[in-house]
């Protein structure tokens, strides 16, 4: 159930749903940011793996994304969201235990923490849907904005703690003793979703229902709209090149640069504490400028952070970077919030988990094949050279999102559908501006893709 109270109180007092989600989330957040710096630093000092290893094990945990993405959508939808957090933050806990006490054990190898990344990595799918699934269930759609904000903003904030602590703990008490942090987060988080209150209807009788045919339903609907298409497009590409980038930064810090895993986590911080900027200060900058700009042009300064970090050199040279990646992080926040609320807001509640398989086993699918890209770029043209291709594809973005179909939207808001009782509500037909395919016949369509269908096409096409 949705609960306000007069918007003069701060969305995290007013709103008792909304603050479970947002410490669980926060939690979540800085337990898997130490964890984002501890794994590669077990792999790069510890075990001693290769250049493609280091690399390529970031994506990982992101891989469950691309080959499970839809499916998980799926079960998500026919579920109530809570339970299926709690058994995915509880079945996390347990896979990260088992790699500090293998260290303990001295049987930790490269081969345990890929296993162990990947299945934590599906356990975060069907956390991840299930949270995005309940926000719209807890705030109302005039809060979206100012609740993805704090969402972003806050955890933001707690990656750039989570990861400065995880570089100095993977130098202080070793990487792999420093993974018992994400475990106590996760607890932590389990907690907080525990005192969740909102109201979940029981998903409608599946029996009639085939996996395969809601799996196409999400994917049909993720690319059944301009807008829809244009975003996805947009996400993966940045996606692509900026992950390039990223799984290549603990081979530049550690290795070229011979700095320790604390300088790394310093350097990854950066780019949450931009992140917590930019999440605090997109409602405001959407407000004034549209969100529909801040979504096309926040990715060219954000390029530009990457490309910083070609000018550092050991000790006080490693400043270039530090701006740089402060830069990027509030400029990428900003973009997350506003399209993943325009997403929300238009797609039916029946709807979001598949939305959001679908969506993201196509741009978060892309970090996985980014980063074993940058595995083989590391090992055939170097280093170097591999950040300059990562930000050549990440520039790819910004340049579809400013001269594409949305390059003259000002508000995304604008692109979503009127309600039906609205006398200016035109049906594509009428108006002539629909922008997605011919819409299927109608025993094609459940009834959670039909009303998503209705939403999708009542948008313009610029």
């Amino acid at each position: 159930m949705v609960t306000t109270s007069p918007p003069s109180r701060h969305l995290v007092l007013r709103n008792a749903n909304f603050r479970a989600l947002w410490i669980s989330s926060t939690m979540g957040i800085l337990g898997g940011s130490v964890t984002a710096v501890a794994l590669p630093v077990i792999a790069a000092v510890e075990l001693g793996a290769s250049d493609f290893a280091v690399a390529a094990l970031s994506g990982m945990v992101f891989l469950p994304w691309l080959l499970f993405g839809l499916p998980v959508g799926v079960i998500v939808d026919r579920r109530r969201r809570r339970p299926v957090i709690l058994i995915s933050l509880i079945a996390r806990v347990v896979l990260l235990a088992t790699l500090p006490i293998a260290y303990w054990m001295g049987v930790l190898s490269t081969a345990q923490l890929f296993v162990v990344s990947f299945l934590a990595g599906l356990a975060a799918v069907y956390f991840t849907l299930a949270e995005a699934a309940l926000i719209p269930r807890a705030v109302a759609k005039d809060e979206l904005i100012e609740g993805n904000g704090l969402m972003t903003g806050s955890g933001a904030s707690a990656d750039a703690v989570g990861r400065g602590l995880g570089g100095w703990l993977t130098h202080a008490v070793g990487a792999s003793n420093s993974l018992l942090v994400q475990v106590a987060a996760s607890v932590a988080s389990c907690a907080a979703i525990l005192r969740l209150n909102v109201e979940e209807p029981l998903p409608a009788s599946t029996e009639k229902r085939h996996i395969w045919r809601e799996m196409g339903s999400g994917l049909r609907y993720t690319l059944s709209t301009t807008p829809l298409r244009v975003l996805l497009l947009v996400a993966a590409l940045w996606n692509l090149g900026g992950n390039i980038v990223v799984s290549l930064i603990v081979l530049l810090v550690v290795r070229t640069l011979g700095q320790t895993g604390t300088w790394l986590g310093l350097l990854m911080a950066a780019t949450a504490v931009g992140g917590t900027l930019g999440g605090l200060s997109v409602k405001w900058l959407a407000d004034r400028f549209g969100s529909g700009v801040v979504w096309r042009y926040s990715m060219f300064p954000a390029a530009i952070g990457y490309a910083a970090l070609l000018l550092m050199t050991p000790g006080w040279g490693m400043l270039p970077g530090f701006f740089g990646m402060f830069l990027t992080g509030l400029a990428i926040s900003m973009n997350i919030v506003v399209s993943t609320s325009f997403r929300q807001r238009v797609c039916p509640s029946g709807m979001m988990g598949r939305l959001g398989s679908a969506t993201r086993m196509v741009s978060w699918g892309m970090l996985a094949v980014a980063s074993l890209v940058a595995g083989i770029l590391a090992s055939t043209i170097g280093v170097r050279a591999g950040i300059v291709t990562g930000i050549v594809i990440a520039v790819l973005a910004p340049v579809v999102a400013s001269f594409g179909p949305l390059r003259g939207v000002h508000h995304l808001e604008d692109l979503a559908p009127m309600p039906e009782d609205d006398p200016a509500h035109e049906s594509p037909a009428d108006s002539g501006r629909g922008t997605g395919p011919a819409a299927p016949a109608p025993e094609d369509l459940d009834a959670d893709e039909a009303r998503s269908r209705e939403n999708g096409e009542a948008v313009l096409e610029k």
